[in-house]
């Protein structure tokens, strides 16, 4: 494993980092950068060497001053109008909290949206909104983007991880103490011979191989706690 010290400088220089959340919780490694760095070859990477979802997240306070919410908040709202929501809408994940999926966004530029280029566009415009929330806000937001997209959003614990300890939380963290904004790509890693998560040996494999740090939760607790 790598040091948070390693991790912080690779996200600081526009580097790949590689978090491990714990076997207790979803036991999953996600490929993590961030947003303001990101480019059409690094969507490229992750949607081939991780597979996962790649989602953009984002701090409490970029969400509550854009007015984002959850996306179980949502949903709860519109199934006062059509109850069959309300049977499919869950409280919790089987890992044991809720999902921090919010809406999902397309640059207004995209085209379709899907591809690398116009995901790493709704990207790095979406971070360069969050990176002056006093020159911009709301407007510039709903001016800017549509929904539903093709960039989920997830949005952070308000207390980060002394309220969860998922990927969202600790890649957000991990933002903060690189003193970067606070938005951050993340993809799980997905091992294409067992159909399932990669695990932490392959994963420790892959990040030798192409030299990106990977940091365990407990870790970043730890120096957040410092």
């Amino acid at each position: 494993m790598s040091s948070v010290d390693d991790a912080t400088r690779a996200l600081r220089e526009g580097n790949f980092i590689m978090i491990h959340d714990s076997e207790s919780r979803e036991n999953e490694v996600d490929m993590v950068k961030a947003a303001q760095y990101i480019k059409p070859q690094d969507i490229a990477i992750m949607r081939k060497d991780a597979g996962g979802l790649i989602c953009l997240a984002i701090s409490a306070e970029i969400a509550a001053k854009l007015n984002l919410t959850f996306m179980h908040d949502l949903l709860h709202l519109a199934s006062k109008k059509n109850s069959s929501l309300s049977k499919i809408i869950s409280s919790s994940a089987p890992y044991g909290d809720r999902p921090s999926f919010s809406i999902t966004i397309n640059h207004v530029d995209t085209f379709t949206g899907i591809t690398d280029v116009d995901r790493a566009l709704t990207i790095t415009k979406m971070s360069d909104i969050c990176s002056d929330m006093n020159n911009y806000g709301k407007s510039d937001f709903s001016e800017k983007f549509r929904s539903p997209g093709h960039v989920p959003l997830l949005i952070a614990a308000k207390n980060l991880l002394k309220d969860r300890s998922g990927h969202t939380e600790l890649s957000v963290q991990l933002m903060k103490l690189a003193d970067l904004i606070p938005t951050v790509v993340i993809c799980e890693m997905l091992d294409s011979d067992t159909g399932g998560s990669l695990r932490v040996g392959k994963a420790i494999e892959y990040s030798t191989r192409f030299n990106i740090p990977l940091v365990e939760s407990l870790q970043i607790k730890e120096t957040s706690v410092n």
